[in-house]
């Protein structure tokens, strides 16, 4: 809290405002008084101005293209550690000792395996069914088989719910992604690291052994800490919605899982990846650059600019490295796709038009093309986004639970639909 207040004077009524302030960041206006005080409410679509909470856990400084998990810069958890140790810092909020993280470790990776009843929950869709709408069926329905991690009140319960997610949904989207692509289930190993683990279940089969590559393992790790969390963003605060009603935390997950599943949102990569597919080679892009200027022309430049980066996005720089070392490691150096990108890469941080506009690259210009490169279908790359972003939305829920300034959401609306009037019975309309 500061000194400062701020004052708002509608007609004859005038409200007083406390101002508050943060560790790092602009400060905001307490407004909770304002509709007692003045009678009105404020107007803000997308809630682009408003602080819908007070948060530990992730700040962002757009204009200077910063991102902070409990105050480290996530240049140096994507360069130093690894998944489970960031896992760590977003629930507990501090780094692990090496005794805490050998004991947080051996916890998430002895809740991998699922029920084995859920394996037959999948047979229930269409074997062409979307795997992103197979990940809301079955991440909902785990309340239905782990009845003694869902009462929200009681610490413990609410903890084993946290690691059951984050270790169960590894092994949940690769069973999504084995039943979308016909093969059988591949069951996790515990003497595996997280990544490396997934990678098995994506893509070993029963007839051959599989080993996993340490380059590839290192890269898919790397796109689960960029994508970890990304403070009060529509899928986070869809779970923080959810989960102000009380609701079950695997409820609130496959609330914020169906919020991300949008082309908005979570499914940029997916878009990303189809536009440098539809450009195709380096000699179209002047077209395309062309095409992106007019106003006139629908088409626009995916993986470009950022609603809250104005600057570069520092996951997009980590996500760069991490594509160039995948492509050089599977011998995909002359990828004509990644061609495209690095030529409408240079020519965003060049042209003046990008400039001004602050188009920059974000994080999903890149992690498409490694996604692909890795092997997965567009249809996962939106699942692998849900799989990463899971301890994000488990740590702001359980942030949601325990302050004791939490109520239910409830936003306001400027009503502009017909004001009072009559019922006329039908005969006479």
């Amino acid at each position: 809290m500061t000194d400062q207040s701020a004052t708002i004077k509608i007609g004859d009524k005038t409200a007083n405002l406390s101002v508050k302030s943060g560790t790092i960041g602009p400060d905001v206006i307490d407004i909770g008084a304002l509709y007692k005080n003045t009678g009105s409410f404020t107007y803000d679509p997308g809630f682009t101005s408003t602080a819908s909470c007070e948060s530990k856990i992730t700040y962002i400084d757009g204009d200077e293209g910063i991102l902070l998990h409990r105050g480290y810069p996530i240049e140096q958890l994507a360069e130093h550690g690894d998944f489970l140790e960031v896992c760590y810092l977003l629930l507990y909020g501090e780094l692990p000792t090496a005794a805490q993280k050998k004991d947080f470790d051996y916890r998430v990776t002895h809740h991998t395996m699922v029920h084995e009843q859920m394996s037959r929950f999948f047979t229930g869709f269409r074997r062409d069914a979307h795997p992103m709408a197979v990940m809301c069926g079955c991440v909902g329905a785990l309340s239905a088989f782990y009845h003694d991690s869902t009462d929200i009140t009681d610490p413990h319960q609410r903890m084993v719910a946290s690691l059951r997610m984050i270790a169960k949904m590894p092994t949940i989207a690769a069973m999504a992604y084995k039943y979308y692509i016909g093969q059988p289930f591949v069951y996790p190993k515990n003497d595996l690291d997280y990544a490396s683990n997934f990678l098995r279940m994506c893509f070993a089969v029963p007839c051959e052994e599989y080993v996993v590559n340490p380059v590839l393992s290192r890269a898919m790790d790397r796109i689960f800490i960029l994508h970890a969390d990304h403070e009060q963003n529509a899928s986070t605060s869809t779970v923080r919605l959810a989960g102000s009603s009380g609701a079950n935390p695997f409820a609130c997950i496959a609330a914020g899982i169906a919020c991300l599943w949008g082309p908005a949102h979570g499914g940029a990569n997916e878009a990303a990846l189809n536009m440098l597919s539809e450009i195709g080679s380096v000699e179209r892009i002047p077209e395309y650059i062309a095409r992106a200027k007019d106003k006139n022309d629908p088409f626009r430049l995916m993986g470009f600019g950022h609603r809250v980066y104005k600057n570069y996005d520092p996951r997009a720089k980590i996500m760069q490295k991490t594509t160039h070392e995948v492509l050089a490691e599977l011998g995909h150096k002359d990828d004509p796709l990644l061609e495209v990108a690095m030529e409408l890469e240079r020519i965003a941080l060049t042209d003046e038009y990008f400039i001004e506009k602050k188009l920059y690259p974000n994080i999903d210009f890149y992690s498409g093309i490694t996604l692909k490169a890795l092997g997965f279908p567009t249809t996962m790359f939106t699942v692998l986004f849900a799989l990463a972003r899971t301890v994000g939305w488990i740590a702001q829920w359980n942030e949601m639970i325990e302050d004791p300034q939490q109520r239910i959401g409830r936003p306001r609306q400027l009503y502009i639909g017909e004001p009072l009037r009559d019922y006329v019975p039908v005969s006479k309309r």
